[in-house]
């Protein structure tokens, strides 16, 4: 992967996040993808266990990412991308703003690895699992 496949794969995948349409962020990983962020005791695996993760994630938060500063791998296999999010809790209350990473390992245009990595202090989330 080259460096302008490397930011149109990062677009592609924020914008799917930024749907909040779970088919749409799934299409995005592998079927035995595996998924970790701050919000979770173990790691997701598979698109089944991502399904319900992100089901239950987006009825209870409206999210908006935008891509700062991408770095791809030198193997040219995977990209770190620096991100900003706005989070609204959905039943109501303040936007939350947070910075971050993803480091997101792809295999054939998917990721088949995706870490994430953001301070959940003062955000009350509960894990999806």
């Amino acid at each position: 992967m080259d460096g302008e496949e490397a930011s149109r794969l990062a677009e592609e995948f924020l914008s799917a996040w930024n749907s909040q349409e779970v088919d749409r962020v799934i299409s995005c990983y592998t079927q035995d993808c595996v998924y970790l962020d701050p919000n979770i005791k173990k790691p997701i695996i598979g698109h089944k266990a991502l399904r319900r993760y992100l089901t239950r994630l987006f009825r209870r938060w409206k999210m908006e990412w935008s891509l700062k500063e991408m770095f791809r791998f030198a193997d040219g296999e995977g990209v770190a991308f620096l991100w900003h999010a706005r989070l609204t809790p959905v039943p109501g209350g303040g936007v939350v703003e947070r910075d971050g990473m993803d480091l997101a390992v792809v295999r054939g245009q998917r990721l088949c690895r995706n870490e994430v990595y953001f301070d959940r202090l003062g955000l009350n989330i509960r894990s999806g699992q």
